[in-house]
């Protein structure tokens, strides 16, 4: 089989994810596609040149990450991410749906600073801003419920995913007053299926301190420059 993604593409890393947690390199060959050019290739293989597309074994193409990452999980017979059943079941899609939500919008906003300047919608931008935020006051609390805490589900790999476009978006600044989910992000981000797809930029952006550390690192700096 062959995954076609991009690498900065939080849909295409939900699928890559689930590739490693399932052990299925063997089986699925990862490979980078070229979107939004001209006369790319990739087209010829996915008309809607969207990531993540899973092309199988039979030729079938499968698109749209929810899809794949199922068709993925149930290659083995023994999936991993099926919601549970009865109450808990509606409850872990009720929180995926949340995290999917913040993620759409968060992806509006990451392609709108994409176009030249003179081609951005202050209002798109403005919209889905005040959108993240208000998804991220939401999640500070949502975390804590138990099928976030508990093994790897759907809802907790679309949050992470979400909460990753901070490496591709420098106005989405969601750590600064929201412990617990940095906390809950940074126990995650852990995982080797986590820190092999990250993002381009998510290195530098998780290492970064928090709001208002740097300067206050500078003025420790200075302060002991002086006393020395």
């Amino acid at each position: 089989m062959k995954l076609y993604i991009t690498p900065g593409s939080p849909y295409a890393r939900m699928a890559r994810i689930v590739v490693l947690e399932k052990a299925l390199g063997s089986r699925v060959e990862v490979i980078a596609a070229k979107t939004r050019v001209a006369h790319s290739p990739y087209y010829g293989i996915n008309p809607s040149g969207r990531v993540p597309y899973l092309q199988c074994d039979d030729g079938v193409g499968l698109e749209e990450s929810a899809l794949i990452c199922a068709y993925l999980d149930h290659l083995d017979g023994d999936p991993l991410f099926d919601p549970p059943a009865g109450d808990a079941g509606l409850e872990a899609r009720r929180l995926e749906a949340s995290a999917r939500s913040m993620l759409d919008g968060l992806s509006v906003w990451g392609r709108e600073i994409l176009r030249p300047e003179n081609e951005r919608s202050p209002g798109v931008i403005r919209h889905e801003r005040d959108r993240a935020r208000r998804m991220v006051d939401l999640w500070e609390s949502e975390v804590a419920r138990p099928l976030m805490r508990g093994p790897l589900n759907m809802a907790q790999l679309t949050l992470a995913c979400a909460l990753g476009l901070e490496a591709r978006n420098p106005g989405f600044l969601w750590r600064p007053g929201h412990p617990k989910l940095c906390n809950w992000f940074e126990e995650i981000g852990a995982r080797p299926s986590f820190a092999a797809t990250a993002p381009p930029g998510a290195a530098a952006a998780s290492s970064a301190p928090p709001h208002g550390a740097s300067r206050r690192t500078r003025k420790r700096r200075r302060a002991r420059g002086r006393r020395a």
